[in-house]
């Protein structure tokens, strides 16, 4: 006997994905010493931010799966840029935001930002950690696992690698399945 799945709104499926997504930045902030664990947090919403206003880097899907996602993605940058998620974090996140407005330029149409925000976060943390007590200081490559480990977690809660999996199966090679490669005659 088959039970219809009941299909959740974009509006539940955004508050899910925000709640997991302020679940990792928790997670990864336990590990960092008190003082430095906003300053974790702010990375992970961030980034969260990042990756759901990035919807050009998210493998295509067929109507209407696309215009739902693009809905619940637009959802999900909008809560984690929120007063709600941000409270606390605002010191953190405006000078996380003069490094990347340096370094990054806009990551929601520059291809290459999110990789130039990766150094960004680890520089941002890295300097956070020096303004610690020594005796609390983190190991120097702290920063590193952190913001490896955020990326990980929000593409993960995101569903970013299993859709690039996806295509990447459906269309091995950047072609259709099926489709022969172009090859070019040499003179």
């Amino acid at each position: 006997m088959n039970v219809p799945t009941e299909r959740r709104s974009p509006e539940a499926q955004a508050d899910q994905l925000v709640e997991d997504i302020l679940k990792a930045a928790q997670g990864w902030a336990r590990e960092a010493p008190s003082a430095l664990k906003p300053a974790v947090r702010a990375v992970c919403v961030r980034l969260g931010e990042m990756v759901a206003d990035q919807r050009n880097y998210f493998a295509p899907l067929p109507e209407p799966q696309a215009a739902e996602r693009q809905a619940v993605m637009a959802l999900v940058a909008q809560q984690l840029a929120s007063t709600a998620v941000t409270q606390g974090l605002e010191k953190h996140l405006t000078a996380l935001t003069e490094m990347e407005l340096q370094s990054t330029g806009s990551w929601a149409l520059v291809p290459t930002a999110q990789g130039e925000w990766m150094t960004t976060a680890i520089q941002f943390l890295e300097q956070c950690g020096r303004d610690v007590p020594e005796d609390q200081a983190p190991d120097p490559y702290w920063a590193d696992d952190v913001v490896a480990g955020v990326i990980a977690s929000v593409r993960a809660v995101l569903g970013i690698d299993e859709l690039h999996a996806r295509t990447e199966a459906q269309y091995p090679g950047g072609r259709k399945t099926g489709e022969q490669p172009v090859v070019e005659d040499e003179e």
